[in-house]
């Protein structure tokens, strides 16, 4: 969890709180950055947002970046306002479950300001192995949220 409180309505332009949440998360879970191979982004389709998720997610992981497989289920549910972020929780839950990474839906054009070297799952789901997940919930008012689901093993 984090709170940055930058603005009402938007995240700091670096990403600041997305940064420090995914960090705390990573760090709380004991798993190392090489570790996490899906990331299932808060993307609600807003220009602010979207531009400074994937930055902070490189930020973090570095060069790891491009090799996780990252999605956002809200491009096929919508924002669920308050359920968003638990429905996002379950679909990343199913994703580590089953090692099918969800697409992401409806994406038509780039955002020259997004690293498209990044691995977005666009257009269809991809089967690969899930070990570990990420799942963004970022609201108003710099609320940040950020949990790890992992395999368990026995």
């Amino acid at each position: 969890l984090s709170g940055d409180a930058y603005h009402m309505t938007a995240p700091h332009p670096e990403g600041l709180g997305a940064y420090l949440c995914m960090k705390d998360a990573v760090e709380d879970s004991g798993l190392s950055l090489k570790d996490i191979h899906h990331i299932n982004t808060h993307g609600t389709s807003t220009p602010v947002g979207d531009v400074v998720e994937p930055k902070a997610i490189v930020d973090l992981f570095g060069e790891q970046a491009y090799k996780i497989n990252i999605n956002s289920t809200k491009s096929m549910t919508g924002h669920l306002l308050g359920g968003a972020g638990a429905i996002e929780a379950i679909a990343t839950l199913l994703t580590v479950k089953h090692d099918i990474v969800p697409p992401t839906i409806n994406h038509f054009t780039d955002d020259p300001q997004i690293d498209n070297r990044l691995n977005f799952t666009f257009g269809q789901a991809v089967e690969r192995e899930v070990q570990a997940a990420l799942s963004n919930t970022f609201g108003f008012g710099g609320h940040n949220a950020s949990i790890i689901f992992k395999k368990f093993k026995k």
